[in-house]
């Protein structure tokens, strides 16, 4: 029975204190109360592990870091408390996030009834929550399998409301069987942040293990909180970096340079026509060199 099933919800934290009331809140409320929620925090400097201790439930227990040892390395010290304690599943879910109390069963009871090993909601943007973030979402091999979100920036009219299988999903909210860790292993510490979710679903697609999307489940995000948003430069470096680096990790060098050299000509119709500024464009060669100095 899905309802026994112990799920382990694995939030990484930092400086998140302005968004964890609420996700408590929704965490607390949730109908499925078979659960263990772990957060690790990355020794945030604001009153994240504060909040954290004055939470009295049992349920939870905390991780303080005493550095910021990134998302994807946080993310699995979570999961391997989780497992140890006997979790059926892992549901990796971001702080940033507001939801109603249904979501652990509906995305549990997904799991059952589509025989799948991963199970995500539909995702919508907290400030507009009649607009999709992603409703699932997939690779695009022309692109250097760049993955991307179904739906991103769309208004919601119903046009994803059927359940789907999907190859990609970020993982600000997806819910795992333990068994998909047996299989390909934990996330890949290296990318830090961003990036590691999609090296994660592509081992899992290359292995034959199956997401499925479920738009009756329903999520919140508040994007960009922790890291400036998209064109931060904190962004900027590790979001080029690391796509770099998934290329370079899966595909070898010289798919990596095909796919650089059309990138390298689209930034240059950015900069030339004012788009970009040169500074912006030098971070991001900047970052693939990085990403070269991680590879090799």
């Amino acid at each position: 029975m899905a309802s026994q099933d112990r799920i382990g919800i694995v939030t990484v934290t930092y400086n998140s204190a302005s968004v964890l009331p609420d996700f408590l809140r929704c965490v607390l409320a949730q109908t499925h109360d078979n659960f263990l929620l772990i957060a690790v925090d990355n020794a945030s400097k604001d009153a994240s592990v504060e909040i954290l201790r004055s939470c009295t439930d049992g349920r939870l227990r905390i991780t303080a870091n005493p550095d910021n040892r990134g998302v994807a390395e946080g993310n699995n010290q979570g999961i391997v408390q989780a497992l140890e304690a006997g979790c059926s599943s892992v549901l990796l879910l971001n702080n940033d996030t507001e939801f109603g109390p249904t979501l652990l069963a509906q995305l549990l009871q997904g799991l059952h009834d589509h025989q799948v090993e991963m199970t995500c909601p539909k995702m919508m943007y907290f400030d507009e929550p009649d607009r999709i973030w992603a409703a699932g979402g997939k690779f695009l091999p022309f692109r250097g399998y760049m993955s991307i979100c179904v739906g991103e920036g769309e208004i919601d009219r119903g046009q994803y409301d059927t359940p789907r299988l999907v190859t990609d999903v970020p993982t600000c909210c997806v819910l795992i069987r333990k068994e998909v860790f047996d299989r390909i292993g934990m996330m890949d510490r290296r990318y830090f942040v961003y990036v590691d979710d999609s090296d994660f679903m592509y081992r899992a697609m290359k292995e034959g293990l199956r997401l499925m999307y479920l738009p009756d489940a329903r999520l919140l995000h508040k994007i960009g909180r922790s890291t400036g948003g998209k064109e931060s430069p904190f962004s900027i470096h590790y979001g080029t970096r690391n796509r770099v680096f998934f290329q370079l990790k899966h595909f070898g060098v010289l798919l990596c340079l095909s796919w650089l050299l059309i990138r390298q000509i689209v930034w240059a119709f950015a900069l030339l026509s004012g788009k970009k500024n040169f500074q912006w464009y030098c971070a991001k060669n900047r970052a693939i060199l990085s990403a070269f100095r991680m590879r090799y």
